[in-house]
């Protein structure tokens, strides 16, 4: 669940319910422990003012970080969806993968890159407002903010997909073996290496007492695997759906229902006789809507005879359809997006095929076994 607060550089920007227990788990951390260490002899209450202000830095740092990434992405032509913010930061959801190594390279090295710059700017200013004498709640939050950005930077550089550095060593691959696949695969090995490191790591810290540490290097364990599976898995999918057309794909002879069916013979004449779990409902060439087997489970057996299809369908108004012209993969967006398995197709107002999630299957399975 996220909530959009601001568009910059044209791009949605969300914040994900995650930040904000992110945003109260490190003002904790920081009031509790690092700031009464660093700057003794203050009251609690400048501890924790210090730590909020901190914590928003750092996650406004990481907006401008993923900016950096997005940027560079619509400069050449991809089309960057939304960034969101949570608990670990942040990402990019750029719709398509660069299509050429040296792309992905740039847009991977200006993240890390922008966290450095920022750092070198925070500490210049921590280093003034000392200089001028500034209060501790200003200065404290700028020389935190250099501190973490320079980790972040550091961090985002190892060559573990899909953090940065992963895309860098990714990238290196696909220029190497030109094929992006492969690529993908190698830098997805790598990261998924480096996430059981840091989970062990983690659970070692946790063993040893150092609580805190060893859960949050246990959690980015954990989410950096997590998310090398799935950009790898997003790859394939956008890679072997390149190009694709759902009129490519779809079915084409589509078995419809009357509307004046009763569930009774729907259920006779279509369910029993075909393995699809939803049947278009069509009367004089104009789609009305759909019948699925969840909507027949709703009507009790015993009405099914005096129920008509019309009653228990789906309305088309309700439906999301598709055009046979619509990329292949963006018939799978929608169906991931709203929980389906089937889109119709129509065209003109016309009904002219259905595409279902094993179809986008197929293809996938068959365009990348057989290339």
């Amino acid at each position: 669940m996220s909530l959009k607060i601001i568009s910059l550089l044209g791009i949605p920007v969300k914040l994900h319910y995650t930040l904000v227990l992110g945003a109260i788990f490190i003002s904790w951390t920081l009031a509790v422990g690092y700031l009464p260490s660093e700057y003794p002899g203050l009251s609690s209450m400048t501890y924790w003012m210090i730590g909020v202000i901190s914590a928003v830095l750092l996650f406004a740092s990481v907006l401008v970080h993923e900016l950096a990434h997005s940027h560079i992405a619509k400069k050449n032509g991809l089309p960057v969806k939304r960034i969101v913010l949570f608990i670990f930061g942040g990402v990019s959801e750029i719709e398509e993968e660069p299509k050429e190594a040296h792309i992905e390279l740039r847009m991977a090295l200006a993240g890390p890159l922008t966290s450095f710059l920022i750092a070198l700017a925070l500490w210049s200013l921590q280093y003034i407002a000392r200089a001028f004498e500034a209060s501790v709640i200003i200065y404290a939050p700028l020389e935190y903010g250099a501190y973490i950005n320079a980790v972040l930077g550091g961090f985002n550089l190892l060559p573990a997909f899909p953090l940065d550095g992963g895309r860098v060593f990714r990238a290196g691959i696909w220029y190497w073996k030109k094929d992006l696949i492969k690529a993908t695969r190698i830098a997805t090995k790598m990261g998924v290496f480096f996430a059981y490191l840091m989970i062990f790591g983690g659970l070692v810290l946790i063993i040893g007492g150092i609580f805190i540490g060893g859960l949050w290097l246990t959690l980015i364990g954990w989410f950096l695997k997590s998310g090398a599976e799935s950009s790898y898995r997003h790859t394939i999918i956008g890679e072997a759906l390149a190009g694709v057309k759902i009129r490519d794909i779809m079915t084409r002879e589509v078995h419809t229902v009357d509307p004046d069916y009763s569930i009774k013979e729907v259920v006779e004449m279509r369910f029993s006789q075909y393995k699809h779990t939803g049947f278009p409902v069509e009367k004089d060439m104009k789609l009305l809507g759909i019948i699925t087997i969840e909507d027949i489970r709703k009507i009790p057996r015993e009405k099914w005879q005096e129920t008509k299809v019309n009653e228990a369908m789906t309305a088309c108004e309700k439906l999301t359809c598709a055009s046979p012209d619509e990329p292949a993969v963006d018939a799978l967006i929608k169906m991931s997006k709203h929980n389906i398995g089937r889109l119709p197709v129509q065209d003109n107002g016309k009904l002219v095929g259905i595409i279902t999630r094993s179809d986008i299957l197929h293809a996938i399975r068959i365009r990348t076994e057989l290339g």
